[in-house]
Formats: C-alpha cells, sequence, structure tokens
C-alpha cells in the first residue's frame, strides 16, 4: 500500500513539475540566439499524454489488487471453513471413541468385581412365565417355539406378514420358551434351497428364504442380551457342528454366483454370511472368501452390521473398488458412508462418474438402423440413473456438495421428450374402424344388380329378426389362458443401471 501511495503522490505532482519546466523553457528561449523548431505547446500535449497513460495503467494495478485481495479474503474463508469441518469430525470421533472406550472400562470393571466377590451367578436363559406369555402379541409364537415346531413357525410368519415387524420384536422373546434355540433355528432352515432350477422364481421359496434369515437374527438378537455362559449353553458344540455342516453344504452353491447376483441383494449370500455370524463359525472360512460375497449383498440393509461382526471392516475398501468396475457407484457411496471412508473415495465424484457412465452411447446404439426402442434406452438408462443419485443425495445429505436442482431439471427436460415422442407415434398410427353400436356388419355393395345372386331379393325367412351377436361372438375367444401361455420372464441384465427405485426397499425381516 505504501508504494501505491508514493505513486500516487509522484502523478499528483506532475502539474507542479509542468509548471517549472514551462518557466525554464521561457527562460531558455529567451537568452537564445538561435531559433529552435520545438513550441512550447508539442512539449506540453508530450507530457500530458504520458501523464494520462501512466494514470490509466495506474487504475488497472490498482482494480488488478482489489481483486487479488478479495479472491485472497474468499480462499481463506473457504480453508477456515474446511478446516473447522475436519475439527468437528475429528472431535465427532474422540467423542465415540471414548465412549466405546468407557464402555469397554465397565464391562471389565463389572466382570472384575464378580470375579474379586465370587459371584458365580448362573447367567442362564430365563424361561418364559404365564404373564411373559399373555404380555405378547402374538402369544402363539411362544407355544410353536416351546413344541420345536419350525415348519409351522414359518407358516405362522407367512400367513401374519402383515404384522411382521412386531412379530420380529417378539421371537427373540418367544425363542426363550425352546427347549433348543439353536436347534430350532437350524431346522428352520430346511428347505432354503429346492433341486428345482425354476425355485428363485417361486415367490413362496423367496418368501421362506427371508424367513430364515429373519430368525437367524433374531437368534443373534437373544444371544447379544445373554452372558457368555448363556451363550454356550444356547450354541452348544452339537448346536455348532450342525450350523457347520449347513454351511460347508450351502458354500459350494454360491461358486455359481457372480458379483452382479441379484444386483446386490442375493438372499443366498445373506443367508451364508448371518449363518456363520449368528453360530459362531467364521473359523472354517478365509475372510477372503467371506469379502467375495460381500458386493453380492451389497443393498441389504444388514450388510455393514455382518461386515463388522465378521471383521471385514478392512477388506471394505477393496470391495469398493470392486463395486466401481462394475459400474455400482451408488453401493459403493453408501458402504463409503457406513465405514466412514469418505476422504478416500469421495461421494461427489463417485456420483457425478455414474451419471457419466449412464449417458455413454454403446456403439451398438450408434447405428442408424436400429429400432426406436433401443434408441430410447439410452435416456431410459440416464433418468433412471439421475434419480438414483438424487435419492443418494437426499440419504446422505449431501446438498450443499452436489445441489440436486440441475438433476431435477434434467429429469423433467427427458421426462417431456419421452412423452412427446410417445403422443407423436400414438398419434402416427392408424386408428382402427369403429364397429357400429348394434353390431351388425356393413356389406359390400353390389355395383352390378345383373350379376348378383338372384336369391338377393328372395323370401326372408323366420330368422332374419335374429340378434346379431348370436352369430358375431359365439365362438371367438375374449379370455387369456394362463394355463397354455405361461410368462417366461427374461433374466435380468441391467446390472450397471438400474431403476431408481429397484433399491432395496426397508427390509422388514
Amino acid at each position: 500500500m505504501e508504494d501505491v501511495k508514493s505513486v500516487a503522490t509522484l502523478l499528483e505532482s506532475t502539474t507542479s513539475k509542468m509548471q517549472q519546466l514551462q518557466r525554464a523553457f521561457a527562460e531558455l528561449e529567451s537568452h537564445r540566439a538561435v531559433t529552435l523548431g520545438l513550441k512550447w505547446k508539442q512539449i506540453e500535449d508530450h507530457f500530458h499524454g504520458l501523464e494520462k497513460s501512466l494514470k490509466r495503467r495506474f487504475t488497472v494495478l490498482e482494480d488488478q489488487e482489489k481483486e487479488f485481495e478479495t479472491k485472497t479474503t474468499q480462499s481463506q474463508q473457504i480453508l477456515e471453513r474446511r478446516q473447522a469441518a475436519v475439527m468437528a469430525k475429528e472431535a465427532a470421533s474422540l467423542e465415540r471413541l471414548q465412549e466405546k472406550r468407557d464402555a469397554a472400562v465397565v464391562t471389565i470393571a463389572d466382570a472384575l468385581a464378580k470375579r474379586t466377590n465370587g459371584i458365580t451367578q448362573p447367567d442362564d436363559v430365563k424361561k418364559l412365565s404365564d404373564s411373559d406369555v399373555k404380555a405378547l402379541t402374538n402369544p402363539q409364537l411362544a407355544k410353536l417355539c416351546e413344541e420345536n415346531d419350525a415348519q409351522g413357525l414359518h407358516k405362522f410368519i407367512s400367513d401374519n406378514r402383515k404384522n411382521l415387524a412386531s412379530i420380529k420384536e417378539e421371537i427373540p422373546i418367544a425363542l426363550k420358551a425352546a427347549a433348543d434355540p439353536g436347534g430350532l433355528v437350524l431346522d428352520s432352515l430346511n428347505g432354503f434351497y429346492v433341486s428345482s432350477e425354476d425355485g428363485k422364481k417361486d415367490s413362496n421359496l423367496l418368501g421362506q428364504r427371508r424367513t430364515c434369515i429373519m430368525l437367524m437374527e433374531c437368534l443373534s438378537i437373544l444371544l447379544t442380551n445373554l452372558g457368555d455362559e448363556s451363550v454356550s449353553k444356547v450354541i452348544s458344540k452339537a448346536v455348532k457342528d450342525r450350523a457347520k455342516v449347513i454351511a460347508e453344504e450351502w458354500k459350494p452353491k454360491l461358486d455359481g454366483l457372480d458379483v452382479d447376483a441379484s444386483n446386490g441383494n442375493s438372499l443366498e449370500a445373506h443367508a451364508f454370511l448371518q449363518l456363520v455370524a449368528t453360530f459362531g463359525i467364521d473359523s472354517g472360512f478365509v475372510r477372503e472368501d467371506l469379502s467375495k460375497l460381500i458386493p453380492m449383498v451389497s443393498r441389504r440393509r444388514q450388510t455393514a452390521d455382518l461386515c463388522r461382526f465378521l471383521g471385514l471392516s478392512e477388506k471394505i475398501p477393496s470391495v469398493i473398488d470392486v463395486l466401481l468396475n462394475n459400474g455400482r457407484h451408488i453401493d459403493a457411496v453408501n458402504l463409503a458412508f457406513s465405514f466412514e471412508l469418505t476422504q478416500r473415495f469421495s461421494p461427489v465424484l463417485l456420483l457425478k462418474s455414474y451419471l457419466t457412465e449412464s449417458r455413454r452411447v454403446p456403439s451398438v446404439i450408434k447405428s442408424p438402423n436400429l429400432s426406436p426402442n433401443a434408441q430410447n434406452d439410452v435416456s431410459e438408462r440416464e433418468l433412471f440413473a439421475l434419480k438414483a443419485v438424487i435419492k443418494c443425495i437426499e440419504d446422505h445429505k449431501l446438498e450443499d456438495e452436489y445441489p440436486p436442482g440441475p438433476l431435477q431439471k434434467r429429469i423433467l427436460h427427458l421426462e417431456k421428450a419421452k412423452a412427446d415422442k410417445k403422443q407423436a407415434t400414438e398419434v402416427s398410427k392408424p386408428q382402427p374402424k369403429r364397429p357400429r353400436a348394434n353390431g351388425i356388419s356393413i356389406a359390400p355393395r353390389h355395383t352390378n344388380i345383373a350379376a348378383a345372386d338372384k336369391s338377393f331379393y328372395g323370401r326372408m325367412t323366420d330368422n332374419r329378426y335374429a340378434p346379431p351377436t348370436q352369430y358375431m361372438y359365439e365362438n371367438r375367444p375374449y379370455a387369456y389362458n394362463m394355463a397354455t401361455a405361461p410368462y417366461n420372464m427374461p433374466p435380468n441384465r441391467a446390472h450397471y443401471f438400474p431403476t431408481a427405485y429397484q433399491y432395496q426397499a426397508p427390509y422388514l425381516h
């Protein structure tokens, strides 16, 4: 600033310097003996031009300096905000860590106190009393568990799926009524796999598999609320050996599943991981093999808890890389948030990359002879990707980092173009002729009466007033025979860009 002020002072003193120069020039001219070819007006114009040029340059420099100071201030403010955000995250992480430490200290202190005082309480599984059974909104659950009726338990859950939330809350309590809760849950796994290749398409089988997973989850909840001694009684060595045999039978069946099995919603892989976690049989399986199953269940809401329980948290970065290589950026973002890996995997960059991939036109679709339906796949794919990205932004509160406004405008544009194209296609279609209301068709007109049949004007019979529908619609098939034309659904190959609403809905069981 001092240099700027000195320059401004020098510019202001230009006028006085010009006056001194003018007096010196006049004195020189009065003593000259020879006439000079130079006039004072020329000298004055020259110096005025220099003064204006210097002032213009000085003004430009001042503007540039102000702009630089503004940018510097803005950059400092951004750095301060980022620093504050990082400090807040560090404080939150330290607070969570301290809470975990405190909880661990309390647990250790309680264990030491029990040993010191010689407390030998058999932390057994308390059986349900009559009052506990009456408190259940579904008391039949306790009866089925007491009778060790696995099939009846399946049927009861299937018949009362409208009350699935309350049933899931009460199953961990009802399992206490069973003499062998672990064995009962293992009995419920019978029939998880069927010999038919079309088993995956059977809705009853899908419901049965979800019920098996839910029962294993409920058993895990029961074990969480018990002590180590009681857990060893519920999951005895015999029960654990049975569970290990089942896991060894299931594992070869998972080898046929690829990374995109069921678009990250594989019930088979989820059931296997839940079986290993619930019965504690992970010692017989390599963690690397278990981590390969995570992309198959990446859209299940229980995936993060299963990974932590099985000790697979350190494998999550490689799992995210696998998801990205297979075009499943939304699943990768969800896992990054679940395991606090957003610094390594930027959610905004991943979502933008996902949209970029959705806009790419495959070389096959670039062909001019391709059908309009195939050409519409590009816009449909982008539309689905935009909706999925907006939902992900809302779920993880990324509106400040990635405003969804431009994405919503793009959705409106694509939907309008889709509607206009559909309307234009419908207009171009030929309209079918409308039949008359009485159902009588129009006979062709004879232009040559003589050439017509002579019986044309013959005597009318009594059948001339028969209703027309008697012969028009008597033998016409109008119902679709489901028995002779079953639906053949093609396999789902849309791994990369599913619909925005194809993601797993809140899974109640």
